[in-house]
Parts: structure tokens; C-alpha cells; sequence
């Protein structure tokens, strides 16, 4: 039998699964292939799928090099994997969200050892006055849970803030930098400042501060598709990012010690040491790609027209940044704006 919140997640679990069986049938292999026995008509005209390939794949041929019924094979995986171009955006996932992971996994812990299950009584009146009431409702936990709910609402402000922002500015690395710039001051005072952790509510204001920064996470997942280039690299890229980011998870939930608390006086030095190595990453990555876009472009440069159509179709369908020019080139060609920190 399930008890009250439990329900939650029976409910999630379903809608998981129905868009996940809904996905399966509904997603075409290509846009030339929507026509189904569920879907006789297709989605396009065949005056629009003609379009859809003089305006969209013929622009781009690799964007129809494959389609989603076709398995990866090994030695595809093993060009996308060593695209090493790739590479400082993977570690940029892998370090740059550990410095805020330990605080806000131990933000309800830290709370309840504040005191705050006691000085929450203005959320035990509202709940007790509630229409819906259940036993968990009560207890010291969800008290200190509600606490998290200031910075988790200032946290979805700041993500879409600074994503529109770098949209807006064209700017990725240094747009980016200012997830590290953000958290540095708090770590280094929850480091240095004698009040931490010890006191109340300027800890709570202090850690909800930290755990409202603008999370470049969105920016770096659409940085690493832009710089995939063809579909092969960009799912591999996707997932060896996810990868990275899920090891960083792992890594920052071992810097809290049991043996250094409460205060966690070298937790924090070791997450103040590693956002400074995030900024310094930051600005490595931005020198990295200005360094391959402007090689790129003397490579082209020195080449005919001639040359550089011979070569695409030489390696045509093995397309990958570090082996592959061509998209650089095409978007030279026609004028395309990018910005300095993008490899195509």
C-alpha cells in the first residue's frame, strides 16, 4: 500500500513511460519518413518534404547522414569519442558544477542542526489551515524542506537570466564564467566567516545566496551540440557529456566527511580550490577555441575553392572537429556570424 508522497512518484513514473512508448511510435526515422500505418498521410506534403530537403539537409548533408533507427557502431563511436575538440567542454562538465553540489545536498541537514525545525512555526499554521493535510506534512523535515524552496525559485530566475544572456550577447565561455564568479565569495565565506554554520539565519541567507546561481548547464549542453557538428558526434557528445556531469555528481558527494563536521572547514577549501580551477577552465576553453578557429581559418584561407570541395568529398561522412574543416568553411562562405568560442 502507498502512503501519501509515495503516490508522487508512481504518477511521474507513468508519465515517464507513456512518453517514452508515445516517443517510440511517433518519432520518424528521417523527414522523408513520416508516413506510418498509424499516419498514412505522414506530416509533410510531398511539396514540403521537398523542401524540407533543398532547405534543411542539402544545406547541411550530414544533418541527414543518419537517422534514429540506426545503431552506432564501434568505429563510429570511436571517431566521436576522440574528436578532441570536445574534450574541454567534457571537462568543464565533469568539475564546474561540483563547488555548488556538497552545500545544497547538506542544506537541509545543516538547517535542522541551525534549529530550524523550531522556528518554522509560520509554515506549521499554514499547513495546519490547509484543506489538504497529511501525517509527514508535520515533521521537522518538511519544516526544513520549505527552506529550499527560496533559492530553488531564485535558481530557475538566474538559469533562464543568463541563458537569454548568452543568446543575447553571443557569448558562451564568459557568459558561462559567471556561475564560478557567483558561488566563489559564498564558499570562501562559508570557509572563513566565524558566523557560519553557526549562526541561523545569516547561514540560511548565506547558502540560499550560493544556491541561486545562474546554472550554466543549458549553455553547455547547446555548446556542445553546436560544436559536434554531425549527428554521430553530437548523440555520442551528448551522452559522454551527461557522463562527465554524472561523475562530478559522484565526486562531490564524497567532499563532505563525516570527520570534518559540522563546519567542514576542508570540504569548503577543497570546493574553493576547484571553483577557481573552474574559472581557470573557463578561460583555457575560451583561449582553446579562438587558437583552433583562427588555425581553421589560415587553413582555409590557404586553400582554392577547388581544394576544399575536393577534400569534402573525400572525407565526406566521417566529419568531426578535429578532422573536419568544412562547416567552418561553409559558414565563411556564406557570411554566417559566429561566435569566437564555437568551433564549427
Amino acid at each position: 500500500m502507498l502512503y501519501h508522497f509515495r503516490w508522487l512518484f508512481l504518477i511521474e513514473g507513468m508519465i515517464t513511460l507513456s512518453v517514452g512508448i508515445a516517443a517510440f511510435f511517433l518519432m520518424p526515422a528521417s523527414a522523408v519518413q513520416t508516413k506510418t500505418w498509424f499516419r498514412p498521410n505522414g506530416w509533410f506534403t510531398d511539396r514540403e518534404v521537398a523542401i524540407v530537403v533543398n532547405r534543411v539537409l542539402r544545406d547541411d548533408p550530414t544533418k541527414g547522414d543518419m537517422h534514429n533507427r540506426m545503431p552506432i557502431t564501434p568505429s563510429r563511436l570511436w571517431r566521436s569519442l576522440t574528436d578532441y575538440d570536445l574534450w574541454p567542454l567534457y571537462l568543464i562538465g565533469l568539475i564546474a558544477y561540483i563547488p555548488q553540489s556538497p552545500p545544497g545536498t547538506y542544506l537541509t541537514l545543516s538547517l535542522r542542526a541551525l534549529g530550524f525545525n523550531k522556528v518554522c512555526t509560520c509554515y506549521e499554521i499554514l499547513l495546519y489551515t490547509s484543506l489538504i493535510s497529511f501525517d509527514f506534512f508535520h515533521s521537522i523535515y518538511f519544516n526544513t524542506n520549505l527552506l529550499t524552496i527560496p533559492n530553488t525559485v531564485a535558481g530557475i530566475f538566474t538559469l533562464l537570466g543568463i541563458t537569454w544572456l548568452s543568446e543575447k550577447v553571443r557569448e558562451r565561455t564568459f557568459v558561462s564564467m559567471l556561475q564560478p564568479l557567483w558561488t566563489l565569495p559564498c564558499i570562501i565565506a562559508l570557509r572563513y566567516w566565524p558566523g557560519a554554520l553557526s549562526e541561523p539565519w545569516p547561514t540560511f541567507a548565506l547558502i540560499t545566496v550560493l544556491l541561486s546561481y545562474p546554472y550554466c548547464h543549458a549553455i553547455v549542453v547547446a555548446w556542445t551540440s553546436t560544436n559536434s557538428g554531425s549527428v554521430r558526434t553530437r548523440s555520442i557528445s551528448a551522452a559522454a557529456y551527461n557522463m562527465c556531469v554524472q561523475l562530478g555528481n559522484i565526486i562531490s558527494a564524497n567532499i563532505y566527511r563525516a570527520d570534518d563536521a559540522p563546519l567542514y572547514h576542508r570540504g569548503n577549501t577543497t570546493l574553493m580550490i576547484i571553483n577557481l580551477l573552474v574559472i581557470g577552465l573557463f578561460i583555457a576553453t575560451k583561449i582553446y577555441y579562438i587558437s583552433r578557429n583562427r588555425w581553421k581559418a589560415r587553413k582555409w584561407d590557404a586553400m582554392t575553392e577547388e581544394l576544399s570541395r575536393a577534400r569534402k568529398q573525400i572525407i565526406q561522412g566521417h566529419r568531426n572537429q578535429s578532422t573536419m574543416l568544412d562547416y567552418w568553411w561553409h559558414n565563411r562562405r556564406n557570411g554566417v556570424q559566429l561566435p569566437e568560442d564555437a568551433t564549427e
